[in-house]
């Protein structure tokens, strides 16, 4: 019988379906472990969000989150900033401040050092425009985002109005944060499951 008989090319097609269902479940099996490995053994942090224009705050079955160090100053970069243009990011050290949340201590587009009772967040990727900065850079960290969970949204939009929201996070030792839970006058609204 010839491999490329219809029953021999039926038997690699199956083949072939189970090896790419395998690497994807894979795949999502990392994206998920990966996840949950920062909120079991991350470092906590509390970070206060800031203001938001209301209509944007929350679209569909997410909230739009900002936050106070998402605005960089260009006066805590160690060793200021490079002079080439370009895409770079940022290590951005934050430590307890007023009322437990934390605030920037200093940042550095190089790899900052652990130091105790400090965590280390490591921004997405944006383009800096070297020297001609502004006096505060604009990051992003991954978590400007929080879904819950569907048709709770609107109820949560309204707990925002009559009060300040606030996101605990897990820091992984590569500066990656994770969404641990969302506070409301300072209790939890909504925790993240681990898996």
């Amino acid at each position: 019988m010839s491999i490329f008989s219809p029953q021999g090319s039926g038997s690699r097609y199956i083949v072939a379906a189970i090896i790419v269902a395998a690497l994807q479940t894979a795949v999502l099996g990392y994206v998920i472990e990966s996840r949950a490995s920062i909120l079991r053994s991350g470092t906590d942090a509390l970070l206060k969000t800031a203001p938001v224009d209301p209509r944007d705050f929350l679209r569909g079955d997410y909230v739009v989150l900002n936050y106070e160090i998402s605005s960089v100053p260009v006066a805590s970069i160690v060793g200021g900033v490079p002079q080439d243009q370009g895409k770079k990011s940022l290590w951005v050290r934050l430590k307890p401040g007023d009322g437990g949340f934390w605030g920037i201590v200093e940042a550095s587009f190089e790899r900052l050092a652990e130091q105790p009772g400090t965590v280390v967040l490591h921004s997405r990727p944006f383009y800096s425009y070297g020297p001609n900065s502004a006096d505060h850079i604009r990051v992003e960290y991954g978590i400007e985002r929080y879904y819950v969970p569907e048709g709770q949204g609107t109820a949560l939009e309204q707990a925002r109005q009559g009060g300040d929201v606030s996101i605990a996070v897990r820091v992984a030792s590569d500066g990656t944060p994770q969404i641990r839970s969302l506070l409301v006058d300072g209790k939890p609204a909504y925790d993240e499951p681990l898996y």
